[in-house]
């Protein structure tokens, strides 16, 4: 058989295996009038509605790799509603089995799941699993704890920054799904004990609101800044509210006092991915 009816195989295979979809992957809840994923096994901490949802970047490497085929999963329907030709979107929980054929993969590109995974090294072996060799896997995570480059408001352990970020901690040990995915190597640890054998790591300091005087680094911060100030809420609705039990009120107090801290111009805030 040759290498386009192998394609063939695989792409059936794959679509057939990924058309029952269970109705629980399908149900959501409304939390302070905002829609959340709940899944078999993941009850996603952020809202699923159109702030949470657009998927460019998956197009974009639809359109810079016309040959490849780029597939993106997500437990919510997340789909825009155009999208090229070699481009395909799938309701699916990465935490269950993958339906897919191992070695599939020439690249998978794992983002943005802190808080939301009950077993990384499971995640990683399967991701593992499903690459072709000489493969890659890139894992994103954020470091959520929020910095200042002001050293009065960095050691100050009472300032907001440092209760915010303790408090998801907290989420995530009482769930069992760490919000501490990108601390202390434990992604690179993970990624070995999986099987991956040359890994590369890299740390990025973003800073939010446009503080920084690098033009570049100035303009990253605006963007942002406008998308923590715009998405805050989102953050803390599910994990402060729901998981830890704080009323309404409380929420909204909370956040309130963490959106003032960083648009103080003397904040300097930053975080780490």
């Amino acid at each position: 058989m040759d290498d386009d009816d192998n394609s063939t195989t695989d792409s059936e295979s794959l679509r057939e295996s990924t058309a029952s979809i269970t109705s629980s992957i399908l149900e959501y809840r409304h939390i302070n009038g905002r829609p959340f994923q709940q899944s078999k096994t993941t009850e996603y901490w952020a809202p699923t509605d159109d702030d949470y949802q657009e998927g460019q970047d998956i197009l974009d490497m639809a359109d810079e790799y016309p040959s490849a085929e780029v597939v993106g999963t997500d437990i919510s329907a997340v789909q825009p509603a155009f999208i090229p030709p070699n481009c395909s979107f799938q309701i699916d929980d990465a935490q269950l089995n993958w339906t897919s054929n191992p070695d599939k993969f020439d690249f998978v590109h794992l983002r943005y799941l802190y808080g939301a995974i009950d077993d990384w090294k499971k995640l990683y072996r399967q991701a593992y699993t499903h690459l072709r060799p000489g493969g890659w896997v890139e894992s994103l995570e954020i470091d959520i704890e929020t910095h200042s480059e002001n050293p009065k408001v960095e050691k100050d352990e009472s300032h907001i920054f440092k209760k915010w970020f303790k408090l998801f901690f907290e989420c995530g040990r009482r769930t069992g799904r760490t919000w501490e995915i990108a601390r202390d190597g434990r992604q690179e640890e993970y990624m070995r004990e999986a099987g991956f054998a040359d890994l590369f790591s890299k740390s990025w300091k973003v800073p939010i609101g446009g503080w920084p005087e690098d033009k570049k680094l100035k303009k990253i911060g605006l963007y942002n800044g406008a998308f923590i100030d715009h998405s805050i809420d989102g953050f803390a609705i599910f994990p402060i509210g729901e998981i830890l039990g704080w009323s309404q009120v409380e929420v909204t107090v909370l956040v309130s006092q963490m959106r003032k801290a960083l648009r103080e111009p003397r904040a300097l805030p930053y975080f780490t991915v």
